[in-house]
């Protein structure tokens, strides 16, 4: 697969009818303001069950470690949503790891969140096709992703882009002292359906 380029543009939103400015784009290093309003939004989507891994919000200096760790990973390409400037979510592009040449025809789509004060302005639907289009770009010919049962807003999304639910899992995940079944997902990425 290609490599992932150095810097990939801003993908701004084309004419906001609430009058709220929308960009997503691929981040590479940050700005204190920016770690800070990421943090935030982080621990607001988790607050709220939306999205991430983590169930209990975390310390400020975890998140922040967990941030610049991700920028580190060569596999992985963060993306952040911004609202009016402000950075109110992310997204991460997943690429297969290079001794995975069986599956290295796919990428994943993993830990999408929109912090709860955000939501309702459309930046989930930009982010997840930002991702789609930079794995489009990279040459990937399929785009995989699971969600926890409970994220419907978030199934709801998936579903109204393509996505095709191939199974569930009965127990995949742990959630406010539950069980959760977690849902699986794929959506082929070139022309024609070809993977």
């Amino acid at each position: 697969m290609s490599q992932i380029p150095s810097a990939l543009p801003e993908a701004p939103d084309s004419g906001a009818a609430d009058g709220h400015s929308r960009t997503v784009e691929r981040i590479g290093e940050f700005g204190d303001e920016d770690l800070a309003s990421l943090c935030e939004a982080t621990n607001a989507a988790i607050i709220e069950g939306g999205g991430f891994g983590w169930v209990n919000p975390q310390a400020r200096t975890a998140l922040e470690m967990y941030f610049r760790g991700v920028l580190l990973v060569p596999e992985r390409v963060l993306f952040v949503g911004r609202l009016d400037g402000s950075i109110v979510g992310s997204v991460q592009l997943v690429r297969p790891p290079r001794n995975n040449e069986a599956q290295a025809f796919a990428a994943r789509l993993e830990h999408s969140y929109i912090a709860p004060y955000a939501r309702g302005h459309g930046l989930a639907r930009l982010m997840t096709l930002r991702v789609e289009d930079a794995a489009r770009g990279l040459g990937y010919h399929l785009l995989n992703l699971d969600v926890r049962e409970t994220q419907e807003a978030a199934i709801a999304l998936y579903e109204s882009l393509g996505y095709i639910r191939w199974g569930v899992h009965p127990a995949y995940a742990r959630a406010g002292g539950k069980t959760v079944r977690g849902l699986h997902y794929y959506k082929v990425l070139q022309p024609g359906g070809r993977i």
